[in-house]
C-alpha cells in the first residue's frame, strides 16, 4: 500500500508540474485544458508502456535461454525462489556495468544487464544484482520509477520546444493572447531539473529494501556489497547514458561520486549501503547459528 500511495503521490506531483508549463507557456484556459490532457495521456500511456519505454531508452534486447543460457537460468532460479512469474531477460548493448528492472507489476516485468556486468561480475555478484532487481519488482518500485521517469521525459520535451519556439521567434507573441514570457523562461529553465526532481521525489529507502531482499533471497550479503563497490568504479568511469530522467531504475546511479550528485541522487551512498549489507551478513550468520 505504502508503494502505491508513493506512486499516486509523485504523478500528481509531476501531472501538476506538467499542467502548470502548459498553462505558463501556452497561457489561459487553453493552457490548462492543453496541460490535464497531455498529462492523462502520459500518465495513461507511460502506466500501460512503462516497461517498453524504459527498455526502448537504454536499447535493450529480449534474449532466450539460448542465448545467454547461465543468465536466463539464474534469473529463472530466482523467480523461483522468489515465488513470482519469470519476467522477461534483456541484455543492453553497452560496456557500461549496470542493471535495472521494470514493469508495472510482477506479471508485466523485465530485467536487463548490460554487456558490461556480464563481462566484470562473478557469478556470485552477478546473482546478487539479479536478486536486487527482483525485489524491485516484488516490491512494484519498478512502476513508480519508470512511470516517473516517462512523465519527467514528457515535461523535459516540452522544454525543449519551448527553447525552440525561443529561438525562432516564440518571444515576439502578443503577451495577452500568447504565452507568458516569465513561464515560458522559468519552463526552459526548470525542465532541464525534472531528472533531479523525480530522483528526490522516489526515496531512497527503497534501494536499502532491494538489497536487503537481494541478500535474503541469496543467502549471500557480502557478494552484493562486492559486487556494488565493483559497479560504482566501473560507473564513474564508463556512465550509461541515456535520459537522466531514467537513471533512477539502474542498481547505481551513474553521477554518483560528484556534489550535486550526492546532494541530489536517488542512490543511497555506496559506502551506507555496503555497510548495511555487511550489518545484514553479521545477523543472518548470528541467526543460523
Amino acid at each position: 500500500m505504502t508503494n502505491q500511495l508513493k506512486t499516486v503521490a509523485l504523478l500528481a506531483a509531476l501531472s501538476g508540474l506538467l499542467i502548470a508549463i502548459s498553462y505558463w507557456v501556452i497561457g489561459g484556459t487553453g493552457g490548462l485544458i492543453v496541460g490535464i490532457g497531455l498529462a492523462a495521456v502520459t500518465n495513461l500511456f507511460s502506466w500501460y508502456q512503462s516497461d517498453k519505454i524504459a527498455l526502448s531508452v537504454y536499447r535493450a534486447q529480449p534474449i532466450s535461454e539460448s542465448q545467454a543460457p547461465g543468465l536466463y537460468r539464474m534469473v529463472q532460479r530466482l523467480s523461483q525462489r522468489a515465488n513470482i512469474p519469470m519476467p522477461g531477460v534483456y541484455i543492453v548493448p553497452s560496456q557500461t556495468a549496470n542493471a535495472f528492472a521494470t514493469g508495472r507489476d510482477p506479471e508485466h516485468a523485465a530485467v536487463a544487464v548490460t554487456e558490461g556486468i556480464l563481462n566484470i561480475l562473478p557469478e556470485d555478484e552477478l546473482e546478487g544484482v539479479i536478486a536486487h532487481e527482483l525485489t524491485h519488482i516484488i516490491n512494484r518500485d519498478t512502476l513508480t520509477q519508470a512511470v516517473a521517469a516517462t512523465v519527467a521525459g514528457a515535461i523535459s520535451f516540452l522544454a525543449q520546444m519551448v527553447s525552440y519556439s525561443l529561438w525562432f521567434g516564440g518571444g515576439s507573441r502578443d503577451d495577452n493572447r500568447g504565452g507568458n514570457p516569465l513561464g515560458i523562461l522559468l519552463t526552459v529553465i526548470l525542465a532541464p531539473l525534472a531528472a533531479t526532481i523525480i530522483q528526490l521525489a522516489i526515496s531512497r529507502t527503497r534501494e536499502f529494501s532491494a538489497d536487503s531482499g537481494s541478500a535474503r533471497l541469496t543467502g549471500n550479503p557480502r557478494a552484493l556489497a562486492q559486487a556494488l563497490q565493483r559497479l560504482e568504479a566501473t560507473a564513474k568511469q564508463l556512465p550509461l547514458n541515456a535520459n537522466p530522467a531514467f537513471e533512477p531504475l539502474l542498481i547505481i546511479n551513474p553521477i554518483s561520486g560528484q556534489f550535486l550528485g550526492n546532494l541530489f541522487s536517488s542512490h543511497p551512498a555506496t559506502e551506507a549501503r555496503v555497510a548495511a549489507l555487511l550489518k545484514l551478513e553479521h545477523q543472518l550468520s548470528t541467526t543460523t547459528y
